[in-house]
């Protein structure tokens, strides 16, 4: 990674949460292959540190930031940790999340809770943190004569958010609520020059979605939630995407990337779909 040029993101600082595997970790990769210096995240320590090797090992620099998002505190310690390490926040990528599935009527109020809380509440509080540090910079450098850093913000979110999906009441309601939480954060800090946009997925290769294999579960603080489409979903799935197959982690890394770069900067309060043409 070192010795690089003409690297599209050199220097600035990125947040991406839910990021030791998956699309997360892809995004994080990416970003640091074009000269961002990372800050990441997972529940697993593991994992989180593991994608901070590799950064460090291409030549990039990372540190991790491990924790559950929906934790009260944990979008002050992100950022912080990132002004810590680095001095600032440029990027920041709302990634973290899950889906604990149930038909309507069947639907806990502890899914519901947690749905909302890892979908929309987090990404609140993240960015809720981030202002003050991103305006006192701006501040800085109008106050220098200089323009203000290019600095973004990728929300993400999911086709269900806007066509539904049968047994995701809770999912499809915190991902909606992460393009309200979107378009109203591009209104508020456009005069900061922040351009904060949304990426809705559609069907991405990835645990969990679990493609190629029989369900599984994944543990998420302790709790075991199922995970993967299962067989019999997956038989239709190429002929109901125009594409003809699911995307893959760098390809939905690909799309973030692309609202990061210099190339969107008058890209603002945008819900871009990285779907294969697949709708619900």
């Amino acid at each position: 990674m070192s010795g690089n040029t003409g690297r599209k993101l050199d220097g600035r600082i990125a947040l991406v949460s839910g990021s030791g595997r998956g699309i997360g970790r892809a995004v994080a990769e990416k970003l640091a292959s074009e000269g961002a210096r990372l800050v990441v995240n997972d529940l697993d320590d593991g994992l989180a540190n593991e994608v901070v090797s590799g950064i460090q090992s291409a030549g990039g620099q990372a540190v991790a930031v491990c924790g559950d998002v929906t934790a009260t505190d944990f979008g002050r310690r992100f950022v912080d940790s990132a002004v810590e390490a680095f001095g600032g926040v440029d990027i920041i990528v709302n990634n973290a999340g899950y889906a604990w599935d149930a038909t309507l009527q069947k639907v806990t109020d502890e899914q519901w809770e947690a749905m909302l809380a890892v979908h929309l509440s987090a990404p609140f509080r993240i960015l809720r943190a981030a202002q003050p540090v991103i305006s006192t910079a701006v501040k800085a450098e109008r106050a220098a004569g200089a323009e203000p850093s290019r600095r973004s913000v990728v929300n993400i979110t999911s086709i269900a958010a806007t066509g539904g999906n049968f047994g995701q009441a809770g999912y499809s309601s915190g991902k909606a609520g992460v393009i309200g939480l979107t378009k109203t954060a591009a209104k508020e800090w456009g005069r900061l020059g922040v351009t904060v946009n949304a990426v809705s997925f559609g069907i991405i290769d990835t645990r969990m979605t679990g493609l190629g294999a029989e369900p599984t579960t994944i543990d998420v603080g302790g709790r075991a939630v199922k995970a993967g489409m299962g067989r019999e979903l997956q038989a239709g799935l190429a002929s109901s995407i125009p594409l003809g197959r699911a995307g893959s982690v760098s390809e939905a890394a690909g799309a973030v990337y692309l609202l990061c770069t210099d190339e969107a900067a008058y890209i603002s309060g945008a819900v871009l779909e990285c779907t294969g043409g697949y709708t619900l």
